[in-house]
């Protein structure tokens, strides 16, 4: 019988909205199982296509410095503006509001690899649904 291997993945869950302004905004939702924390991001885009390829620089991002996140986001909880700037390098925020919206796109990917772009379509997929039902809602209500 083959041995069974389990391989640790990051879990991402992605939800992207449009607010008054038109802006889209991307929240992101990172879980990191090698130090069980959990982190949260958004940015604003101006245009679907934009936060797209934004997206992926931010997954990209958010993979490669795993550690250096945890580190000053867990470890070093007390000076969270490190944090904070760190994130804002790569044009990310934190994003502190407790809920997340149930519409979301999920994405699974073992630590510090390079993501696929190929990988992306799926949320791409789910994201364009849930802005566009988003505005189908709004229209009706209208």
């Amino acid at each position: 019988m083959p041995a069974r291997t389990t391989t640790v993945r990051n879990d991402y869950r992605c939800s992207m909205e449009r607010n008054q302004a038109g802006k889209y905004c991307v929240r992101i939702r990172v879980h990191y199982p090698r130090h069980a924390w959990t982190l949260a991001a958004f940015f604003m885009a101006s245009s679907f296509d934009r936060a797209m390829i934004k997206l992926e620089q931010a997954v990209n991002f958010l993979q490669h410095n795993e550690e250096k996140l945890w580190f000053w986001g867990v470890d070093r909880a007390a000076d969270l503006g490190f944090s904070a700037e760190f994130l804002r390098e790569a044009g990310l925020k934190l994003d502190l509001r407790v809920e997340f919206p149930r519409k979301s796109a999920n994405l699974s990917l073992v630590p510090e690899r390079p993501v696929p772009a190929f990988l992306l379509g799926p949320v791409r997929r789910g994201l364009a649904e849930s802005v566009e039902s988003t505005r189908s809602v709004a229209a009706v209500g209208d």
